[in-house]
């Protein structure tokens, strides 16, 4: 089977629901689930949160980050953790940990850089969009948070299922981008329950557009992309380094630049990735 043909195997296995997971990712979902209900109380929240080691971590790591704890005052348990940062911000960090389940079985040293690679893309993508959804386009940061986060959900898939198809990344990003992300990533978003305007700002992402300030999510979401320092593995050539920078990407916003905001919030964006990962 060629790259190709694999890539279609793969998005219609997807599209009729037969999506494989590690058993894992079910209990984390079954979290989320909680998380959603709004008869859910903190209490609650805070015991599913402690039944999952990974998730337990990084709610006390966001809580401590420079963007939830403008006071200096560090929090060291999960119960206080989940009252500062909130159920939107345990939802982006549930998801989160679903993505790094994802990549939890796979074993090929090559499959596992990439996997590492593109988390580390991920969590940066997630930082700069919540910085950028807050201080620029003026959107709920939280679910600019939750948009980076899962963006690249669809990739994480690909390389879960790569061992089964030998030569699956090898040859052109391109054939990624048109042949595999849209169709496997939005089955893959789907099954996750992922909210329809992150669906949106995802799919806005495939597309490509934005506008210059970022207006929408979508917007904020492919300059976070393009401002990422760690390319997506699976969009990069080998070799290649990310073509985009904050010193080539820069417009006026009110009193400022993007580039002067984005120096401002340094080190925002540095103790939100560093918790993310």
């Amino acid at each position: 089977m060629d790259r190709l043909e694999a890539f279609k195997s793969i998005a219609a296995q997807a599209s009729r629901g037969e999506l494989t997971f590690p058993t894992n990712v079910d209990a984390t979902l079954k979290l989320q689930r909680a998380l959603n209900d709004p008869d859910c109380h903190a209490e609650v929240a805070a015991r599913l949160v402690q039944a999952e080691p990974l998730l337990a971590a990084r709610t006390v790591a966001i809580a401590n980050s420079v963007a939830y704890n403008r006071s200096g005052n560090e929090i060291t348990n999960v119960r206080n953790a989940v009252q500062r940062v909130g159920f939107r911000t345990l939802n982006a960090l549930a998801a989160a940990v679903i993505v790094r389940q994802l990549d939890s079985k796979i074993t090929q040293p090559a499959l596992r850089a990439k996997a590492e690679q593109l988390w580390q893309h991920s969590a940066h993508v997630a930082a700069l969009s919540q910085v950028i959804a807050k201080r620029v386009a003026n959107l709920d940061p939280e679910t600019a948070l939750f948009a980076g986060i899962v963006h690249e959900v669809g990739g994480f898939y690909l390389l879960s299922r790569a061992e089964e198809y030998p030569g699956l990344l090898d040859g052109e990003p391109e054939e990624w981008v048109e042949h595999g992300e849209t169709q496997i990533g939005r089955c893959v978003l789907q099954k996750l329950n992922v909210p329809a305007p992150v669906m949106q700002a995802i799919e806005g992402l495939w597309a490509g557009m934005r506008a210059l300030p970022p207006e929408t999510l979508g917007d904020t979401l492919l300059l976070a992309n393009d401002l990422s320092p760690i390319p997506s593995p699976l969009h990069q050539r080998p070799g290649a380094t990310s073509m985009q920078s904050a010193a080539t990407i820069d417009f006026v916003i009110g009193e400022g630049t993007l580039n002067s905001i984005l120096e401002e919030s340094g080190e925002e964006v540095k103790s939100l990735t560093a918790a993310l990962l």
